[in-house]
């Protein structure tokens, strides 16, 4: 058994009666749905490209509801920095992005050749996305906040020829590097205003002048749609490719672990620099036919909480770590606003500590809805459901349609195989390698220009996440670490998870990161950076009494030996805490790709 897992039985499991909510869920019954379900099933619930051409992403989030009943309902729904809101009905954002695929033929860029956008969350990302799948062409989107090494090094990889940005970003990302990208052909200023930068072109004089659309790019389900930057450890980040059946997963996800229905308002706060913007910002909800709403500014609680209430926010998608700055606002923020019409809330992007999950209960009335994926799946893959039970901390079970599975390591970190099929681990509540068996539509398809990377990911049958994770009794998985995370102590695997969480349980500690420091006699011991809820002030005091706190919870085998107080812990900008950063400044070791790094110019 990894140790700290008894952890999680201290919070009681959080019962739910189907019949008992609001809105029947799409979902009722878990079991019955997996079993009922396969994704040949989920693909006939989508259109297809008229006369059985194929299949596109943007014209099952766009043109077959523009061609329907839902031509006027809001699709998009934007709040400016003052709170004001402009909208695009699906026939609108129709119409638009028919203008953009348009503008890239007129500049000559056809099938498979990468378009990238270096924008905020405003109306022209979201008609740049779905304009370039309707062309064929492969969409990649940037986070505004990279810096211009960031943002060379993917348009470098991508082999980008078109970018999308505004006047102020060229002009401090990309001006600079632009002679080191000889891909790079046309450069689109959103806001030129008709006078734009030397080499680039006025985004809003193309789309005006743009010829008539000459009708949808036939693509097959295979043929590459996306391409989403991802960072490892060290090196060069890496380019997940995906395909356009991917949208049968946003379908099926947007369906079960969100729950949507035609009526519902959803807010995904995720920027779509990062793929949880796009798959659940842009198409899962798009493909529902719902409104969706998008900030375009950054997060501020109370600002959020008016958002909420105003916009009458039903399905909330949001991160951990926002949700966790929510607490540490306090409660008493979102008092005075009404939301009577939330009904679901879900999170992802790191684990959901188990007092994340118990406050949504106390401050909307809501448990928060833990999910698990990767940029590489595309998709949820492991969620809890609107109609199940919640055991707080656990991430939930597979998606139907989905095997997971435990995959037993060697000490080195490597599969063990037998026979050519990876060993599984059946124990309840051992851990193991979280697997998942590959053939689910929103898979990535390789690492661009990375084959050999690509093929290390899979072994015996099953894609090796890289995440451990135990199962227990029910079916539920729990996330214990990263593999190259978790700390190995006087025999024990120590999840860095689980003692993150029994830190949050002490009243002064607002979050917390958890690394292995090597000691002589134990081989690692545990070392806790932890900040500190408003109102409350480093001190020795505090350190030692939140160590005592850890080991009466953990044990003195798991808890930290050693707490460090800090203002900020490094996190990527998608709000995951960085523990191998951590680690390397502990340690005096080489940091690896920090470009995704919060904060970093």
């Amino acid at each position: 058994m990894t140790a700290g897992t008894e952890s999680a039985t201290r919070w009681p499991t959080i019962h739910k009666d189907p019949a008992a909510l609001a809105v029947p869920p799409n979902l009722a019954d878990y079991d019955a749905a997996c079993a009922a379900f396969s994704w040949d099933q989920a693909r006939r619930e989508l259109s297809g490209l008229p006369g059985g051409r194929g299949l596109n992403i943007a014209y099952e989030a766009v043109d077959r509801h523009a061609a329907g009943d839902r031509a006027e309902k809001e699709a998009l729904r934007f709040i400016r920095a003052d709170g004001s809101v402009r909208s695009l009905s699906y026939a609108a954002l129709a119409e638009q992005t028919d203008r953009f695929a348009s503008v890239l033929r007129g500049l000559g860029i056809g099938r498979g050749e990468r378009v990238f956008s270096l924008l905020g969350r405003r109306p022209e990302l979201y008609v740049a996305v779905l304009g370039s799948l309707k062309n064929a062409s492969v969409f990649c989107p940037l986070f505004s906040a990279f810096g211009p090494e960031p943002v060379r090094q993917r348009l470098e990889l991508g082999s980008g020829r078109v970018l999308v940005t505004t006047r102020a970003l060229y002009r401090k990302k990309v001006a600079p590097v632009r002679d080191t990208l000889p891909d790079l052909e046309h450069v689109l200023l959103v806001d030129a205003g008709g006078r734009p930068e030397p080499g680039t072109l006025d985004f809003a004089g193309l789309m005006r002048d743009a010829a008539p659309f000459g009708g949808i790019a036939d693509t097959g389900p295979e043929e590459t749609a996306l391409l989403h930057f991802t960072s490892g450890t060290t090196g060069k980040p890496k380019g997940a490719v995906h395909v356009h059946d991917a949208v049968t997963a946003h379908y099926a996800t947007g369906l079960f672990a969100l729950d949507l229905h035609p009526d519902d308002v959803f807010w995904c706060t995720a920027d779509p620099g990062w793929v949880t913007g796009t798959s659940y910002g842009i198409i899962a909800p798009l493909v529902h036919g719902v409104t969706a709403v998008v900030d375009e500014e950054e997060m501020d609680a109370d600002r959020w909480y008016r958002i909420l209430a105003g916009q009458q926010v039903s399905v909330w998608y949001t991160a951990p770590t926002a949700l966790r700055m929510l607490m540490k606002a306090g409660a008493e923020r979102a008092e005075g606003h009404d939301l009577s019409r939330l009904r679901f809330v879900a999170s992802v992007g790191e684990p959901l500590n188990p007092e994340v999950v118990m406050w949504g209960q106390d401050a909307f009335g809501l448990p928060v809805h833990d999910n698990w994926w990767q940029t590489e799946t595309g998709g949820i893959m492991i969620s809890n459901y609107p109609s199940m039970d919640i055991r707080p901390g656990s991430m939930g079970k597979p998606l139907p349609g989905v095997e997971a599975a435990l995959v037993l390591r060697d000490e080195q970190g490597k599969p063990v195989l037998r026979d050519g099929a990876a060993v599984l681990v059946e124990d309840p509540d051992a851990m193991g390698e979280l697997a998942l068996r590959p053939g689910w539509p929103s898979m990535f398809r390789g690492y661009l220009h990375e084959e050999e990377r690509y093929r290390r990911c899979f072994a015996g049958g099953w894609y090796l996440t890289g995440d451990l994770a135990r199962r227990d009794r029910d079916g539920y998985y729990w996330f214990v670490g990263r593999g190259d995370d978790v700390i190995k102590s006087s025999g024990h695997l120590i999840g860095p998870f689980e003692v993150e969480s029994s830190l949050m349980e002490h009243e002064a500690v607002a979050e917390a990161g958890v690394i292995g420091i090597p000691d002589a006699v134990a081989g690692e011991v545990v070392k806790a950076f932890v900040e500190l809820r408003r109102g409350w002030e480093p001190s020795e005091d505090l350190r030692l009494a939140i160590i005592g706190f850890a080991r009466k919870r953990l044990g003195p085998a798991v808890a930290p030996r050693e707490v460090e107080f800090t203002t900020a812990l490094p996190k990527t900008r998608s709000g995951k805490i960085l523990r191998r950063l951590l680690k390397a400044r502990e340690l005096g070791l080489p940091e690896g790709d920090t470009s995704t790094i919060e904060g970093r110019p």
